[in-house]
């Protein structure tokens, strides 16, 4: 009887997540190929059979678009008030989790109803997501019914993309998607859709005819309705595995075709992974290759890894789940994989019973004898593959004999006999045949199989040739003593294969609790570190302790170049680092690119980025197998993790450091820039007055007169600048948008800087489609009244400047261009900021402020400001804002 009994760890660790599911609140998806399916009106629907079950629940929010018949369903359902927020000069409305927590907190089992999973909040929301709401919903133990698209899958994105040409910007995760409690697939096939679409159900006339021709297509519909279902099957068959594996199910369950390949590292296994290739591609199924590592056969044949790597790398390259396990028992080991992935075919060599080993069972036998759940596929393989002899379990090769290990066995055969000796007449023959096999148990524990079966013969002959009458001769007087012999060297043969597979079980899994307890220290030392050199450290350290190699660590600086850290030891070609780095891919040293190369370079992708390069230089000789090689891509990921932590530490303490410094500085020049404005009115004032009460001064007076008025007026706008970017950036300011028309904008700046224009040729160039802004007409005439003071101090006298205006991709842009020096190369960004100026030292008046403010203003109006260098000289600055209609004014011109 086989042991079904469910895995220990497995249970205990299904009972965990039992546990901490119950906590939670539970989400039921609503899911469609495409709007218009009918998602919104399946949950309403779905919603009244709840409340008629006195199921506590409240609408959060649901978007109706303007379809009669959903809003007919949401009558009779209680709603959530939803929260107002203020952004861009608007009041807009979005779902407010507060109040769907304080309901979940007073109504046990409350249920609350969120359309549109993938939507993006309005700014100034405690998520930028609506998934993410969702998520803080299910944690706080409220179940949740949304409806989503497939197109919003993170994983189908560039699909549809491709499919659709249009691209999807929102998108939600898809463990959200995996880790629903249900999904509830909403279908409508493609032209009853493009009929709702046409009657106006959907959108409204215009909407609908732009839709039907883009997105709205039928083959766009068909492709979208399969990735719908295909994607609902892949869930379904994961919550039956998960099943299964709950349930310690030891059958494999054929509700889905899958194939295993089972392969032999030799030319007989690269057919069967060609072969097995192919019917999957013919039967569109996923399909998995494993090969089976006995320990036996592995320990005297220093090739069979590099052959087994071939294979298995070609089964991964023809897109096969590769996996490599290490059993005594070959059909044993498949049996099991199989079955804990659900795999109901086999497709392996075909084998024949070979005549010198009539009782030996093939491995098809085996599993049709003991798996009736899996069907097996035999593939054809040569007349050579077939009948080469495999090599025996040890080798007679002088360089490879472990002459003292059967020499010790020849020394304790004899200690065996001597020692029994002279116990004939105390004990019976059969009980010293007990000492000889005892002999034979431990010399299988220390010295394995070759000994063992060397004991097992001397031994046989020890006991005819001392102890068996007549004595001190292999003649045997009674012939009952031939069948003593044979059961004594089977029994014998027995243990020592019995002791010696036992031995190497135990060394397997002594290696492997090694290699875990070396990850586990190793990940231990990197979640304290604090530097990348300690990385590198620890690094360097467990592959010389494991494997015996050097190692280089290369890092990632801020110019996307790599660093190499100190103490390295290896050296690998700096070119194939570079490609990995590029390209992404694991290079070097048994791979396709530069195989000959002594060093593996491991690319560290963590999960934002490639963080650096692995590299590794074994030493001559030393082969890296399957096993080797999935240690290292573990160490790289945890590599990869420890330098992507550090780096965001960084970035975190960086960051927390700059806003505490803004902090401090605009607190500070907000009150420095108070305290100036009192006395610097009063100077401004009192120059004013001495100027306006000294008609009759000297020129010399004037001219002193003059300077203290022109310095005080200087200092007054500079203290205005400091007010107005602290008022920006406290977010304080609030626009006073006006419709204007862009012309008269233009002609105040240019009237307010015609003091210092008033020698520069002015060319304004503007459509005449131009429509009007919806904009703050003060803040942008400051805008431009900055970019012109600017071009004034930078630029030589005289040159002219000229200012454009038209209207592009949905931005009405405005260009600025003079005939100067030209921005800063490589500073085209850095002087938007605070303080910053064209050059450091420059004798023109000004402290970096005009730019910021301007950038500032822009943003708060959702545009932005660019400079740059014009190839023919001079600097261009270019502003964007943001087109809306402006409003219809035509009845109210009529009446």
């Amino acid at each position: 009887m086989s042991d079904q009994r469910p895995d220990p760890d497995l249970l205990l660790k299904q009972v965990n997540a039992d546990e901490a599911q119950s906590k939670k609140g539970r989400l039921k998806i609503f899911f469609g190929a495409s709007a218009g399916v009918g998602k919104t009106y399946a949950m309403l629907s779905a919603a009244h059979e709840a409340l008629k079950q006195n199921v506590p629940l409240v609408i959060g929010i649901v978007e109706t678009h303007g379809r009669s018949e959903t809003a007919m369903l949401t009558e009779g359902l209680p709603h959530q008030p939803l929260k107002k927020i203020q952004y861009r000069d608007r009041e807009l409305e979005e779902f407010d989790i507060d109040q769907a927590l304080e309901f979940g907190k007073t109504h046990p089992n409350a249920l609350i109803l969120l359309d549109e999973l993938a939507h993006t909040n309005v700014p100034g929301s405690r998520h930028p997501k609506r998934w993410q709401d969702v998520e803080e919903l299910l944690v706080a133990g409220i179940d949740v019914w949304t409806t989503m698209n497939v197109q919003h899958l993170e994983s189908l994105n560039d699909i549809v993309t491709r499919i659709t040409g249009i691209p999807i910007r929102e998108t939600v995760p898809d463990r959200i998607f995996d880790h629903a409690e249900e999904v509830i697939v909403v279908d409508l096939p493609p032209d009853e859709l493009i009929l709702r679409l046409k009657q106006g159900k959907m959108y409204l006339p215009e909407q609908a005819k732009l839709a039907s021709r883009n997105f709205f297509r039928k083959g766009n519909l068909l492709a979208l309705r399969e990735l719908t279902l295909r994607r609902t099957a892949d869930r379904i068959d994961g919550e039956m595995q998960a099943y299964r594996l709950k349930n310690a199910s030891t059958t494999v369950w054929p509700n889905r075709e899958s194939l295993l390949a089972c392969v032999k590292p030799d030319q007989s296994g690269e057919k069967v992974i060609r072969n097995c290739a192919r019917l999957a591609a013919q039967l569109g199924v996923p399909w998995h290759a494993i090969f089976v590592e006995v320990p036996s056969e592995s320990s005297d044949d220093s090739t069979l890894y590099d052959r087994a790597a071939r294979v298995l790398k070609l089964a991964a390259n023809l897109g096969a789940t590769i996996a490599t396990q290490s059993a005594t028992d070959v059909a044993s080991a498949l049996i099991r994989y199989a079955r804990d992935h659900n795999l109901s075919r086999l497709v392996l060599g075909r084998s024949k019973k070979r005549w010198f080993f009539p009782w030996k069972k093939t491995i098809a036998q085996k599993i049709g004898q003991t798996a009736d759940d899996l069907d097996i596929l035999q593939v054809s393989v040569s007349e050579s593959s077939l009948f080469t002899i495999p090599k025996p379990h040890f080798s007679f090769e002088p360089d490879k004999i472990e002459w003292k290990n059967y020499l010790a066995t020849f020394l304790i055969c004899s200690l065996t006999t001597l020692c029994a000796v002279p116990l004939i007449g105390l004990l019976d023959l059969i009980n010293i045949v007990m000492l000889f096999l005892l002999a034979v148990a431990g010399i299988a524990l220390r010295y394995g199989r070759g000994p063992a079966i060397l004991a097992a013969f001397i031994n046989v002959l020890f006991f005819d040739f001392f102890f068996v009458p007549p004595r001190i001769s292999i003649a045997v007087s009674d012939a009952q003593f031939i069948i003593t012999f044979i059961v004594m060297l089977f029994v014998a043969l027995v243990i020592g294969q019995l002791t010696a597979n036992l031995k190497m079980q135990g060394n397997a899994a002594t290696e492997r609790e090694r290699r875990v307890r070396s990850l586990y220290e190793m990940s231990r030392d990197l979640s304290g570190v604090l530097m990348i050199e300690q990385i590198a450290e620890i690094a360097a350290r467990f592959l010389h302790t494991e494997f015996g190699a050097k190692s280089a660590l290369f890092i990632v600086d801020e110019k996307d170049h790599l660093k190499k850290m100190d103490k390295a030891t290896a050296s690998p070609n700096m070119a194939l680092v570079q490609w990995a780095f590029e390209h992404g891919t694991t290079a070097g040293l048994g791979t396709d690119t530069l195989p000959a190369s002594p060093c593996l370079v491991i690319p560290l992708k963590a999960t934002m980025r490639l963080r650096g390069i692995l590299a590794v230089e074994p030493d001559e000789g030393t082969f890296l197998g399957p096993e080797q090689r999935r240690l290292l891509d573990i160490c790289a990921s945890l590599l990869a993790i420890s330098i992507e932590r550090i780096h965001y530490l960084d970035v975190a303490q960086k960051t927390v450091v700059q806003m505490e410094s803004e902090k401090l500085r605009n607190s500070l020049l907000s009150a420095i820039s108070h305290d100036l404005r009192t006395p610097l009115a009063a100077l401004v004032g009192l120059a004013d007055t001495l100027k306006l009460t000294s008609p009759d001064a000297k020129a010399s007076e004037k001219e002193i007169i003059d300077s203290i008025h022109h310095s005080a007026m200087r200092m007054n706008d500079l203290v205005n600048n400091l007010l107005d970017m602290a008022r920006l950036e406290s977010g304080t300011v609030q626009l006073n948008r006006q419709w204007q028309p862009l012309e008269e904008v233009i002609g105040s700046a240019l009237s307010s800087c015609s003091s210092l224009l008033k020698e520069r040729p002015i060319n304004v160039q503007l459509d005449d489609s131009l429509p009007l802004v919806n904009i703050d007409a003060v803040l942008i005439e400051r805008v431009l009244a900055n970019i012109l003071e600017n071009a004034n101090k930078y630029t030589p006298a005289h040159s002219s400047i000229e200012i454009n205006g038209f209207r592009q991709d949905g931005n009405i842009i405005i260009t600025i261009d003079d005939h100067g020096p030209g921005l800063p190369p490589g500073r085209e960004n850095t002087i938007f900021e605070k303080f910053e100026r064209g050059s450091k030292e420059n004798a023109t008046p000004g402290v970096g402020l005009g730019l910021a403010i301007s950038k500032a203003v822009m943003k708060a109006h959702g545009g932005s400001i660019e400079g740059e260098s014009r190839y023919n000289g001079g600097a261009r600055f270019t502003l964007r804002l943001p087109f809306s209609s402006p409003p219809d004014i035509s009845g109210n011109l009529l009446d």
